[in-house]
């Protein structure tokens, strides 16, 4: 059996969680069935992955417009493949298409609704409305849909009342412990320090994009009630737009006046550095008001990292409260946004469960093992390889 994989992101240019699904899932699908990756960011020389860049044609045109052009390039040659299986709506289209225009079954995976990100708007323009349309299309007609969680299957059914639940699957997302292992302490003391953070004074620690949906914003208020001499390692860059980058530098610079001890890094980091970052760190920090799974969180887990991360979507599956980390409550509008009714509120909580995990290094340290137990025992990926099987087994017949 053949499977076409389509995706925006695939290494070396993976900046999410979708793009790590994709790298794990093609991995172990790979010792079972012939695998063809399909993405986005040009050639790749890899066996069996294959870049496309967008068409020149449509250089100027809105980013949605020219993600399509990719998607008709890409669904032309998933000819030959007996399924298509396509990530996030940069690839439905082509999935859908591949699909109909081959007579295969389209399978997609859930990794966010567009409908449940409102913010996309400042990104794409009146591209948000193609990219919602392309994303109903497709699920619509899916022969069969995986969530990454169970409230990301109740978000679909919700935002899509047309998709039919029978076709509704739930595999989580995993993670990879050797790639996530801890590495020696010399060995990640010395990453930290060549980032400019102190391995030995207590570190709250954030790993994420700069978008609305992670909630920099809302950590970095709750920042003002920590102890100023604790320090705020910020993993964050590929800002959504200009807006949003200058919105969090004057947030962090406001906060810099009395907390000091705040280190920036806004690139991407070579997968060593973030492991030593993490593992030198006391807590990792989500604060997420839209979150299908949280990848991150299970990274952090396997490192042996104590989680303090809002409840919301599907990080209650992966976070067991009072056990592996806290789960902060999250009162949100209903309106689309996820906005925190009482931003104010929220932040204090925030802080209150990063204060509590900070003043207690024994407990915390006894819930990041326990985070380290779960990931290994409940998120491997050769689980979900074999639960993804059995997905495309049931819509092949």
């Amino acid at each position: 059996m053949r499977v076409d994989l389509l995706t925006r992101e695939y290494p070396p240019h993976v900046y999410g969680g979708a793009g790590v699904h994709v790298t794990e899932l093609a991995r172990v699908l790979r010792a079972h069935v012939d695998v063809q990756v399909r993405c986005f960011d040009g050639a790749r020389t890899a066996p069996g992955v294959h870049g496309y860049d967008e068409p020149e044609t449509l250089a100027r045109a809105n980013p949605a417009l020219r993600t399509f052009g990719v998607d008709l390039a890409m669904a032309a040659d998933v000819a030959g493949a007996d399924l298509v299986h396509s990530h996030t709506w940069y690839a439905n289209l082509g999935g859908h298409l591949a699909g109909l225009l081959h007579g295969i079954p389209h399978v997609l995976s859930a990794h966010s609704l567009e409908p449940l990100r409102p913010w996309k708007a400042e990104q794409l323009g009146g591209g948000y409305a193609l990219s919602g349309w392309a994303e109903h299309t497709a699920y619509s007609s899916a022969a069969g849909i995986i969530a990454v969680s169970h409230a990301m299957r109740a978000d679909i059914l919700a935002a899509y009342p047309d998709v039919d639940p029978e076709k509704v699957s739930v595999v989580h997302n995993g993670v990879d412990l050797q790639r996530w292992a801890r590495p020696q302490r010399r060995v990640s003391e010395q990453i930290a320090r060549r980032h400019g953070v102190d391995p030995e004074v207590p570190a709250v620690i954030f790993v994420g994009r700069i978008t609305r949906q992670k909630g920099l914003a809302h950590l970095i208020r709750a920042a003002h009630q920590l102890p100023p001499e604790v320090q705020l390692v910020l993993c964050a860059g590929a800002p959504d737009t200009p807006e949003i980058a200058a919105e969090i530098g004057a947030a962090i610079d406001r906060l810099r006046r009395t907390h000091p001890n705040v280190i920036w890094i806004d690139r991407m980091l070579p997968h060593a550095d973030v492991v030593g970052l993490l593992a030198s760190s006391t807590v990792f920090a989500c604060p997420s008001i839209y979150e299908p799974l949280g990848i991150v969180n299970l990274e952090a887990m396997a490192l042996g990292v104590p989680v303090v991360a809002s409840a919301t979507g599907g990080i209650p599956e992966v976070v067991a409260d009072g056990v592996t980390g806290t789960l902060v409550p999250l009162d949100q509008a209903d309106d689309g946004t996820g906005t925190p009714n009482d931003p104010e509120a929220f932040a204090a909580d925030v802080a209150r469960a990063l204060i509590d995990m900070l003043a207690d290094p024994e407990r915390a340290a006894a819930m990041g093992e326990a985070g380290r137990v779960r990931a290994a025992e409940h998120f491997s990926w050769d689980a979900i390889g074999e639960r993804t099987l059995e997905v495309y087994r049931s819509v092949l017949g």
